[in-house]
């Protein structure tokens, strides 16, 4: 079965809320069950992500729930849990974020981030647009369209992530890692604080410590896994 045969079948099932994206080939779709209103989102992807295999099976409250991942004759569909809530971009529109309320998502993220790594996931896209809050205050790191499984033999062959947050290696210099997250999660906690790009201006204090370390280029210099850098928050 194709994709769109797919999506045309469920949509029997399913009544279309939103198209929240489509590009490159790649579809993410809101739907809403038509007998018991509850959401979903709807990932269609042309190559599939191994990712999404590996999440099956994670319980993380900092991480959506992954309902199926379906192989296609051209690619993958996810099915995946909505998230009602709303962007940390979204929030950095109106204002940037005090200490507490950074250091709430940033530990957010790391415990998504940790549960990530432990299974050879990373990321490469931590950024603003890619963090979400609920209506009850839950930090949920959502959009693995940019991960891939973590290899020390080889570097990358497609760059992937979003500048300003993509770290050096990133740029195909050398293979990603965990520490490629660490680098985008510091970019993220210095532009909540300050809403400006640590290469512009980077927070005072402690959190400026943090950013730096997060932030060098050396990726032997950063922390080495999440939990070190949420123990520093």
């Amino acid at each position: 079965m194709k994709r769109e045969e797919y999506i045309e079948n469920i949509l029997k099932s399913y009544s279309l809320v939103a198209v929240l994206s489509q590009k490159n080939g790649c579809k993410v779709l809101r739907l809403r069950n038509k007998k018991v209103g509850k959401d979903l989102v709807l990932r269609s992807y042309p190559c599939p992500l191994a990712a999404y295999d590996k999440m099956q099976d994670i319980r993380c409250t900092n991480l959506p729930e992954i309902y199926d991942v379906l192989e296609m004759d051209d690619g993958q569909i996810v099915l995946e849990e909505y998230i009602d809530g709303v962007t940390v971009a979204q929030v950095m529109e109106i204002d940037k974020y005090r200490s507490a309320g950074a250091r709430k998502v940033l530990s957010g993220v790391c415990d998504a981030l940790a549960v990530l790594h432990e299974r050879g996931i990373v990321h490469r896209d931590v950024k603003p647009e890619n963090v979400m809050i609920d209506n009850s205050g839950r930090v949920v790191l959502i959009d693995f369209n940019a991960s891939r499984m973590a290899s020390v033999a080889s570097k990358d062959t497609v760059v992937m992530g979003t500048v300003g947050y993509a770290s050096p290696e990133q740029m195909g210099i050398s293979g990603t890692d965990a520490r490629t997250d660490i680098y985008a999660a510091g970019v993220l906690y210095n532009v909540m604080l300050t809403g400006q790009h640590p290469s512009v201006f980077i927070a005072s204090g402690k959190s400026g410590r943090i950013v730096r370390k997060c932030t060098a280029i050396n990726p032997d210099e950063r922390y080495r896994t999440a939990y070190a850098l949420r123990s520093a928050l």
